[in-house]
């Protein structure tokens, strides 16, 4: 009880209401049968009862959840954009045996709450340092998917290291949009797609062809990525307006200086050679001491979704790193 309460006067937090938890299965109101039946993986959500839907609210007045298991040592986990916990149950199950797990849904994303305002990644670092607090992490373990790297990115910027432990960061671009006299070999290194937010929209748009990100990301649905994705569409409705609202912060952002400079934890990077983040995330190996790279083969699902098509692989993985 002390030091919950001294990391919530450290932190100064003002305003938060407490946290509250329900099971998973009485928050959505009904079971859900997995389509694909996976030796040593839940046939259905009940056969998962110790997987919770917590939720706390901000400064700012925006309730925030977050999907919890397990205990021992935490591990926080931060979705990319428009991803949510629901995608996260084969990873949750596969850590909870070991670790509490907690994965936070983003403000406008999951069942978090939708509002017009905080659309910023700074914003989503915030909320990110007050959940901690609600959620009594105490020092753990963080994991960033895509976009949820540079909400701990910022944190870090911000707020700095304390109570971080490991860091994994999963196939995200440093600078995803580049700067007008960047070298070839800085855009590269950077992993930048375009040259404005103009370019950016385009270049993940959908095209007639299905040469699009999101329709080559479809077509590989190994039964993993089938499960994780039909529990999350049965439950989340995603909002694109107010999910929207922050992408244009997220491109503009250039995290180089914070991962060059801020980084003093051990980390590791996460992609795939079907990715077109891999020599970024070389390049930010590089800056940190002693960083890792994991990068996965076609035939391993390496692409940006690999956590969530090849849980498997991915926890084992990321577990020997934590343990190491």
């Amino acid at each position: 009880m002390l030091r919950s309460l001294l990391l919530a006067l450290s932190i100064g937090l003002t305003g938060l209401t407490t946290a509250h938890a329900e099971p998973a299965i009485s928050v959505l109101g009904r079971d859900y049968v997995f389509p694909n039946a996976i030796a040593g993986m839940p046939a259905k959500l009940s056969d998962f009862p110790a997987l919770q839907i917590k939720h706390f609210t901000t400064s700012d007045g925006v309730r925030m959840t977050w999907w919890e298991a397990g205990t021992g040592r935490p591990i926080v986990i931060i979705p990319g954009w428009s991803s949510n916990g629901a995608e996260y149950v084969n990873v949750m199950w596969l850590l909870a045996r070991n670790h509490r797990v907690l994965v936070l849904d983003p403000r406008n994303q999951g069942l978090s709450g939708r509002v017009d305002y905080g659309a910023r990644i700074a914003r989503y670092a915030a909320d990110l340092h007050e959940f901690r607090a609600a959620a009594q992490v105490g020092e753990a373990d963080y994991v960033g998917h895509s976009m949820g790297a540079s909400v701990i990115w910022s944190h870090i910027d911000l707020y700095g290291t304390q109570g971080m432990r490991k860091l994994v960061f999963i196939d995200e671009g440093i600078s995803l949009i580049a700067g007008s006299d960047w070298t070839d070999e800085q855009r590269r290194d950077a992993g930048a797609i375009a040259d404005s937010y103009d370019g950016f929209r385009s270049a993940l748009a959908p095209k007639p062809d299905g040469s699009d990100l999101f329709t080559r990301l479809m077509r590989d649905r190994t039964p993993y990525f089938e499960n994780s994705q039909g529990f999350s569409d049965a439950f989340i409705h995603n909002d694109m307006v107010h999910m929207g609202l922050v992408m244009r912060d997220h491109a503009g952002n250039d995290w180089r200086d914070v991962i060059s400079h801020k980084i003093d934890r051990p980390t590791a990077f996460f992609t795939g050679e079907l990715s077109a983040n891999v020599a970024s995330q070389h390049w930010a190996a590089r800056q940190i001491r002693d960083a890792r790279v994991f990068v996965y083969t076609a035939a391993e699902h390496g692409d940006h979704l690999l956590a969530y098509k090849n849980p498997v692989k991915f926890v084992a993985d990321l577990t020997r790193f934590l343990d190491q």
